[in-house]
Parts: structure tokens; sequence; C-alpha cells
């Protein structure tokens, strides 16, 4: 983060986290409490190696980062985490998945996230998932350049992405057109009016606001071109928490707070992700190429409808 970028986040975050001096105490500034919290989220170290660092109190260093990333949630929400709401926005992140990924009517890329943690007490199995570790589920939904616009955190993590979207705040919204979603409009190539949709693995149920890839087995010349096309657009969201994982190093080990504080941790990371991606701050994120449609990637399709690399110019089917 740039120095300018942490002073922009200090103006905004400093006023709410600011503590009076009184007689018995001096609070710790303002400036102190941010790097602290984001020294804290990015290096992934534990809360008492901080205080020995800082030189302060482990119970003062716990509710600092604490309330420190809530403000930091409460900050940034609604600037950089505002979910589109009008027909407009919606095509305009359409626009780039179809000029960048070559895939039309695509207004995200969904999926979930185990962030890991300790075993909350008397939790049971309700947050142990099926690798094997304790974790709530992060599920949501970015844009072609890696920024989250939907999310929903804090299902158990005992529970698959399956499971977890139906049950959401997001999907209500989605399924009764809530977030302003624009209607069914044609599009070149296709003979009847084809729906906006997001994009999602096969573990998710089809609907017309998600798509997923047909079955691996038999498929046609055209599934198969449809199946490329919807993993190219559907691995920006891979890619998006891979970058907040390689960013925040804090989701690299299990996170060792209660259920709540890791929501909490979770939501600050979230829009501080956003925050950076949004912001003029080069060294978050390298860039690279994108290897939009138009490159010229070799592939060799067989007859038992498995992709090789090798001498066929996907190219051609792409352009058709």
């Amino acid at each position: 983060m740039s120095p300018e970028s942490f002073d922009y986040l200090l103006s905004k975050v400093g006023p709410i986290i600011s503590k009076k001096t009184t007689r018995f105490r001096k609070p710790l500034p303002p400036e102190e409490r941010l790097a602290l919290t984001l020294r804290y989220l990015s290096s992934g170290d534990k809360q008492r190696s901080m205080s020995f660092g800082y030189r302060r109190g482990a119970s003062t260093v716990s509710v600092v980062i604490r309330e420190t990333c809530l403000t930091i949630w409460e900050a940034l929400n609604e600037e950089y985490l505002r979910p589109p709401t009008l027909p407009e926005e919606w095509k305009n992140i359409a626009e780039e998945f179809e000029n960048l990924w070559n895939i039309p009517h695509c207004i995200g890329a969904i999926d979930g996230k185990h962030i890991a943690m300790k075993c909350p007490n008397n939790s049971g199995s309700l947050y142990h998932n099926y690798k094997g570790f304790f974790s709530l589920v992060l599920m949501a939904v970015c844009d072609a350049h890696y920024v989250f616009t939907l999310v929903d955190i804090g299902d158990y993590g005992s529970n698959n992405d399956s499971g977890v979207l139906p049950n959401s705040p997001m999907a209500k919204a989605l399924e009764q057109n809530g977030l302003g979603m624009p209607e069914k409009e044609p599009h070149n190539g296709f003979e009847d009016d084809l729906p906006y949709f997001l994009v999602g693995d096969d573990i998710f149920g089809l609907k017309t606001w998600l798509q997923r890839p047909f079955s691996s087995r038999g498929l046609s010349e055209h599934q198969r071109v449809f199946n490329y096309r919807l993993s190219r657009a559907r691995r920006m969201i891979e890619n998006a928490f891979g970058v907040l994982r390689a960013r925040w190093q804090i989701f690299g080990q299990h996170i060792i707070a209660s259920v709540e504080t890791v929501e909490t941790i979770t939501k600050a990371a979230v829009c501080l992700h956003n925050f950076l991606r949004q912001t003029k701050c080069a060294s978050y994120c390298f860039v690279g190429i994108n290897y939009c449609g138009r490159s010229r990637i070799f592939l060799n399709i067989p007859t038992e409808g498995k992709l090789t690399v090798t001498d066929f110019v996907i190219e051609s089917l792409i352009n058709m």
C-alpha cells in the first residue's frame, strides 16, 4: 500500500477509531491502530507476536484489531463494495466480460472460499468442511477486473457452495430481480433473446441468472467451446480469491479468533481488496497480459471430447 493510499484510508477510518485522552490513560493514535491492523492482515502474524512488536498488551492488540476491522468495513463498504443497482451498471460489467473473455451478457463470476479458523467452542461439526479443517464460507461475485461486487460471509463451513447460495440474501435478490438486473435482450448470433447471467462451476444449479458448464462426457464441438468460454470467465473469481489470499496473508493460516471476529476480519479484507483494486496502487497486483479471444491458443479436440495442447487453433472456434 502506497503512503498516499494509507493517508486516504486513515482519513476515512481515523475519525471513527480515535479515542479521547482521559486522566487514566493515553489512547493509541489512530495511525498506529490502522498500521497495526494492516500489518496483522498482510503479514499473518499471531496477535501475541504483534503485541511484542508494537510493545502493547495482548488484550489491547486484540481489541484494536477487532475495532479497526469493523470500522474499515463500516467506512468502505458503501463506497467500494456497493453492488450494482442499475441496468446500465450491469451492462458495463457484461461489456467488459465480452471484450476481455468473449462471453456475452455475463455480469459476474461466482464461487465460494473457505476461511480457515480454529474450532469454535461448542460448535460440533458445523464449521468442519470437507477439506478437513474448520472454516466459514465467503461466497462472492466479482467482475472482469477481480473486483468483488456481491459477497455473503459467515455460513457454516460444513455447507458446500450449492447449499450456501440458495439460502443467501444474494440469491434471493437475484431471484426476485432486486438488484436492477437488465431484462434479456437480443445479441448478435443468437436467434432468441439472451438473459444476463453469472457464471459458476458445476456444483451450482442451472438457473436463468446462473450458467454452469456442460458435463465433461460426450460433448459436441459447440458445447466444448461453450465450456471453454465459460471457464475463461469463471476463473476471474478464482483469480480474485488468489489475489486476496496472496496480499492478505492472514488467510494463509487458521485464524485464531472467535467466529464473529473472523467474519469482521474477512469483511475488512474484502473492502481493502476492492479499495486497492479501484484506486491507483500499482503495487497491489501486477499488470499482466489479457488473454482474450484473439490470442492464438493452440488446442487439439479429439473425438473423445478431451482438450490437449497441440495443433488446433481455438481462434477459429471462438470467432465462428
